[in-house]
């Protein structure tokens, strides 16, 4: 005989064990397990949205955790619109995610810059290199005057650097 299929209370502390959830994630990943009976979906659903008012309340489900942790996650290899994006289509509100992304501590310059480096290490030498590495950062999500700055400052980077080594030896 089958084991008892784990409680919706229980599935919903599995996950939560895993990591950080936004309110509407988690209720479409718990709604899925509801097996509605012929006459009884309503009822599911209203204990689900019960379960988590109450997850709320107890702080388990924390929609502001859910945000910071997952813009500290994305922010190694995205930029705030395309991080923006994502904590929205996760059913958060623009003031959330706007006091999230204007909490990060590494400005938006010099997380593009860290990131470009890491892609390419050598600065671009033609415009076509420059415009494959503008594709690159406005594919990540960094708004273009950034991606702009950010372009100029490795080439700029690089011909100080150049300079001082030929300050250096004269």
């Amino acid at each position: 005989m089958a084991a008892p299929a784990p409680s919706l209370r229980a599935r919903a502390l599995r996950l939560l064990a895993t990591r950080e959830y936004s309110r509407i994630e988690l209720e479409r990943k718990l709604a899925r397990t509801i097996k509605p009976s012929e006459n009884e979906s309503a009822p599911d659903l209203a204990a689900l949205a019960a379960l988590l008012d109450e997850l709320q309340t107890l702080g388990l489900l924390d929609e502001q955790r859910f945000a910071e942790s997952l813009a500290r996650r994305r922010q190694a290899k995205y930029g705030r619109q395309r991080i923006a994006l994502e904590l929205r289509s996760h059913g958060l509100d623009g003031d959330l995610v706007d006091h999230v992304l204007g909490a990060q501590r590494e400005p938006e310059l010099l997380r593009a810059q860290h990131i470009l480096r890491r892609r390419y290490p050598e600065p671009a030498a033609t415009a076509q290199e420059r415009a494959r590495q503008q594709r690159f950062l406005l594919a990540r999500g960094f708004g273009r005057e950034v991606v702009m700055q950010a372009i100029r400052g490795e080439r700029g980077a690089d011909a100080s650097h150049l300079a001082g080594d030929a300050d250096g030896e004269s």
